[in-house]
């Protein structure tokens, strides 16, 4: 489903399970609206709503709090802590990851593990926005540790396991400042192993922008961002950072390193060289 049509499903869906918590089905309901909410809130910040995102992780609390499940509420403390990164707090966005993940250690329960790695994830992306390299490091080691052990998932839609670390790893490693090591990383993913577009279009844009940062890979960035925008062409359009990706190739050489696509791209984005 793409965004648009999520985002046209959700509020009658809300309102539908918001209501049917107060009835015989509560426990089913709590657990269908966290998720619900949890999704408004993906949806809200991969389209650039920071905050409608943050309201839409606190609802998704207050359902899984509601439901006492633990697990939930570590799913929860994901939603609320990476609507904080996105907003830029990303002391706040550690504090609310880092505390659940202690809570949800040693948890046995149903999806534990998977939502405990991606929360280690959301971890290393908070420490390398504080600048604290090895650190966020020593996070996605321990989470790539954890996937090795579960192998590839689908809980909660989290597409939590090998695959989704890596891809996590090379966003964190570009917004980091070392594009190389994240262009090496890169290769030795095969984001095919998701079969949903909203985890691969986040390898194919976060690798364009780190080949957009490596001397001689311009036009293999504007092929990883094409196909970026052909996954989800919403996503792209929205993303500061893709934007910020295509000018900077625009600029340095539309002629020689993109012609027609990328001016294409280009307009689609509405930026100009």
């Amino acid at each position: 489903m793409t965004y648009a049509g999520a985002a046209r499903l959700l509020p009658s869906l809300l309102r539908g399970l918001h209501a049917a918590t107060a009835g015989p089905s509560r426990a089913d309901a709590l657990r269908l609206l966290c998720d619900a909410a949890f999704i408004a809130s993906s949806v809200l910040r991969n389209l650039g709503r920071p905050a409608d995102a943050w309201l839409g992780a606190e609802r998704c609390r207050d359902a899984a709090e509601a439901a006492e499940d633990q697990v939930m509420m570590g799913y929860a403390a994901y939603a609320r802590a990476t609507a904080a990164a996105a907003c830029g707090s990303y002391h706040r966005s550690l504090k609310l990851a880092g505390r659940a993940v202690d809570e949800l250690r040693g948890v046995g329960a149903p999806g534990a593990a998977e939502v405990l790695g991606s929360l280690q994830l959301v971890c290393a992306t908070g420490s390398r926005g504080l600048h604290r390299t090895q650190e966020s490091r020593a996070w996605a080691d321990e989470a790539a540790a954890l996937a090795g052990r579960t192998g590839e998932t689908t809980v909660k839609g989290l597409y939590f396991g090998p695959t989704n670390v890596a891809i996590w790893r090379v966003a964190i490693e570009v917004d980091g400042g070392d594009p190389g090591r994240a262009v090496e990383i890169a290769r030795t993913v095969d984001p095919s192993v998701l079969p949903v577009s909203f985890r691969q279009v986040f390898y194919f844009a976060d690798t364009a922008r780190a080949l957009a940062r490596v001397r001689g890979q311009d036009r293999a960035a504007i092929r990883y961002l094409l196909t970026a925008e052909r996954l989800a062409p919403q996503h792209v359009h929205t993303s500061v950072t893709a934007r910020e990706t295509a000018r900077a190739l625009l600029e340095r050489s539309v002629r020689r390193a993109g012609g027609s696509e990328l001016r294409g791209l280009a307009e689609r984005l509405r930026i100009s060289a």
